[in-house]
């Protein structure tokens, strides 16, 4: 029998909650679930490697088990002017052949010592993670410092990773999902703006993009000052600082880091459809929304129980309107995509072609309505779900060391996590609705609709929900 955590069987118990509601007119009396558990965390032991690097480690010894996270804080977001996906190309290209291993030498030598190995690029951060028994940790971390310190970034592989992405772009043409995001990141920030364009590049950055590109990226951004090792599992300090020495002590800043130039945030605009035609599709996918907010806005919390009621859980608002009531949708959400610099607001679902007008007028039903006052009892609902299912992502290894990533990326202070419950519970109707009010804006929302326009345009157009715009996919890949 599969396990299942008790952080699990608390969610779910939540999720039912809302459909019991919806049965009950009396929505003022929120469910008896009981407070939400505190939360008890190790304590974070902090280091530093001679060279400056800051260390932090955290002991949980009930497994024989390690995760080291080497974070470092240049992203997507910080590309140089027209080579846009070259923070991402660096974090693909780290694996496939470093110090004197090939690609396959380095699947190997991770295989054999019963762990895994990652790479990965965001817009604020690249990070190289390995997780594997603490007995091989010596090896791990040899394996781990010749990535991200001595990659080789061989011509032959780099041009094959190219022609992928390249390949993956001219596929992205055919899919209505891909078509959206790029339509509504296009629409939502425009260029020069980096959000405006995709993380991974484009058909254009990727076509002029070089090695050399890469190489300087990577000596720009992998720099003892912006980075930080995390350390999590079954080690103590004094056993694993020697270690990390050794394999990271004498690395060396070089010269200044790569870091984001600050770019205004456009702003929003009057309320417009842009429609994106895609013949014989099935679905219509639409994307809805606004810029919304960085992470370290003081408002997080607010529009962490906002969002969960209104798209960000399987019983909120949109979803059981298209999907369970409606039966127009597969599946509808919302989200703040909070970065180091203003992300979207989005509330998305792919929706059934012939109901594409009645979703979009659902859809602003409840974005109107998410800015009314709360009842109280889908309050205490998201509050819950929020609080109940935060511990959850400290249950493992790999759990922890994500969330202490994000602490020392967006520099959340030590307390964050001991105060989350705490601060979640606090939220008010009276915060939730100024959120709301603030950041829900649907004079202001820019909508994107990819789809069928011969059985689309016509009911959106009738619908005066807005000035239509015609986008064409040639627009979007270039």
């Amino acid at each position: 029998m599969k396990n299942i955590s008790v952080a699990t069987l608390i969610a779910a118990a939540l999720l039912a909650a809302p459909l019991a509601a919806q049965q009950n007119p009396d929505r003022s009396k929120p469910p008896a679930l009981g407070p939400a558990p505190s939360l008890t965390l190790p304590p974070i032991v902090k280091r530093t490697l001679t060279n400056g690097l800051p260390v932090w480690i955290v002991e949980m010894h009930k497994v024989p088990l390690v995760d080291v996270t080497l974070l470092v804080k240049s992203g997507a977001a910080a590309d140089p002017a027209g080579k846009n996906g070259v923070a991402n190309v660096t974090a693909d290209m780290l694996d496939e052949g470093a110090g004197t291993k090939t690609a396959l030498d380095l699947a190997d030598a991770i295989a054999f010592l019963g762990g895994s190995l990652t790479t990965s690029s965001d817009w604020d951060s690249s990070v190289v993670r390995l997780h594997l028994p603490v007995s091989k940790v010596d090896d791990g971390l040899s394996v781990m410092s010749d990535v991200a310190l001595r990659p080789t970034f061989l011509p032959a592989e780099f041009d094959r990773l190219k022609k992928t992405r390249l390949t993956t772009i001219l596929q992205g043409r055919d899919n209505a999902t891909t078509l959206a995001g790029l339509a509504f990141s296009k629409v939502l920030y425009g260029e020069p703006h980096r959000y405006g364009a995709p993380i991974g590049g484009s058909e254009s950055t990727l076509t002029k993009m070089t090695i050399a590109d890469v190489k300087d990226f990577h000596a720009r951004a992998f720099q003892p000052a912006n980075a930080q090792l995390i350390v999590v599992g079954d080690v103590t300090a004094a056993a694993i600082m020697p270690k990390l020495e050794k394999q990271f002590g004498l690395w060396k800043n070089t010269g200044p880091v790569a870091k984001p130039t600050a770019q205004p945030v456009p702003p929003p605009g009057q309320r417009t459809i842009y429609l994106v035609d895609k013949p014989g599709a099935a679905q219509s996918q639409i994307r809805i929304g606004i810029i919304g907010v960085a992470r370290n806005t003081p408002d997080y919390f607010a529009l962490d129980v906002l969002n969960t009621i209104l798209g960000g859980s399987f019983t909120s608002r949109l979803n059981q309107n298209l999907r369970e009531v409606h039966g127009y949708a597969y599946g509808a959400s919302s989200s703040f995509a909070m970065r180091a610099m203003p992300g979207p607001f989005t509330a998305a679902a792919g929706v059934q072609t012939d109901k594409t007008t009645e979703s979009l007028r659902e859809f602003f039903k409840e974005l109107d309505g998410i800015r009314e006052p709360i009842p109280a009892g889908d309050l205490e609902r998201g509050r819950n779900y929020e609080a109940l299912r935060f511990p959850a992502g400290f249950e493992t290894l790999s759990g922890m060391a994500g969330q202490l990533t994000t602490m020392a990326l967006y520099g959340l202070p030590e307390t964050y996590f001991n105060e989350y419950v705490p601060k979640i519970q606090a939220v008010t109707q009276a915060q939730a609705q100024t959120a709301a009010q603030k950041y829900i804006v649907p004079e202001k929302l820019a909508i994107v609709v990819v789809g069928d326009l011969s059985k689309i345009e016509k009911g959106i157009r009738d619908a005066n929900l807005g000035p239509v715009k015609i986008l064409t996919v040639d627009e979007l890949i270039k």
